[in-house]
């Protein structure tokens, strides 16, 4: 049995775990850069070689118990996919641990945030992404990566953060106020604070890892220039645990490079840390 960081194994069962990670390896729909399918294999990789204790929240949330399910691999076409996550998520989530997932390609996303969405009805989505992935459809199809939050902008309150790259059809979706690209965060001091005041109480966190700077997060399909950096994107994280309830999360796009271990072992430190923030809270 392979668990998470290598913890015992007694903490990495289902029926003594309080945390439950959904892999979904699928890169079907990806346009640029490929290997999003070998993310979470390089994320378990790097966190063997991980530190347990968290500094910052003096805590160590392995001894709740991580419950790596099995990944869910149905590949035959997109929408059969997303249909597959969502009914997966919502087994877990009718089980009342908390719910992650790690990819894979942004569209995960898509069947994830629906089982979310009839959990908890006034859901607030904050997507911390390089692009604004609003298109109605993309090659002929509405579950395709480009496509991942264009539902989530009209069933939920979408907040997206770290934004530098979007096309022109997907103008009419964004809604500005709520429209957080770098251009505004490098703009405004208090930005975080204005993140904060648009979400609601009940928050699904989805980070497409190209939100990072691509100068420590190279490996990712589509690395934009100018992104965030490490204490921007967790500090934001702590606040929204701190101030909202944070219900679940999904982290996508690591597609490892071999020879390049640091973006994978970061990876890996993210999760670990959203669940120290989590279950410190």
């Amino acid at each position: 049995m392979r668990t998470f960081a290598g913890i015992p194994e007694e903490l990495g069962k289902e029926e003594n775990a309080a945390i439950v990670i959904i892999p979904v390896p699928y890169d079907g729909t990806s346009t640029y850069g490929k290997g999003a399918d070998k993310g979470f294999e390089a994320l378990m990789d790097a966190s063997e070689n991980m530190e347990l204790y968290d500094i910052e929240t003096n805590s160590e949330v392995y001894e709740r118990g991580i419950f790596v399910a099995p990944a869910v691999i149905e590949a035959t076409s997109p929408e059969a996919m997303c249909n597959a996550v969502e009914k997966t998520t919502d087994v877990y989530l009718e089980t009342g641990k908390f719910v992650s997932l790690f990819g894979g390609e942004h569209s995960i996303s898509i069947g994830a945030i629906r089982s979310f969405k009839k959990k908890y009805e006034n859901l607030s989505v904050l997507q911390l992404d390089a692009h604004s992935d609003l298109r109605p459809e993309f090659h002929g199809s509405a579950c395709n990566h480009a496509c991942a939050m264009h539902a989530a902008s009209k069933n939920t309150n979408l907040v997206q953060v770290g934004i530098r790259s979007m096309d022109a059809v997907e103008l009419p979706f964004v809604k500005e106020e709520n429209f957080f690209d770098m251009y505004r965060i490098n703009s405004t001091p208090d930005w975080m604070d204005e993140v904060l005041n648009q979400l609601g109480e009940e928050v699904y966190l989805t980070i497409d890892l190209d939100v990072f700077d691509p100068s420590i997060m190279p490996s990712t399909g589509t690395p934009e220039p100018g992104g965030m950096y490490w204490y921007d994107v967790i500090t934001l994280v702590r606040r929204v645990v701190e101030e909202k309830t944070l219900v679940g999360f999904d982290i996508v796009e690591l597609a490892p490079v071999e020879g390049v271990p640091a973006p994978d072992f970061m990876a890996a430190k993210l999760l670990y840390k959203i669940l120290s923030y989590k279950f410190n809270s």
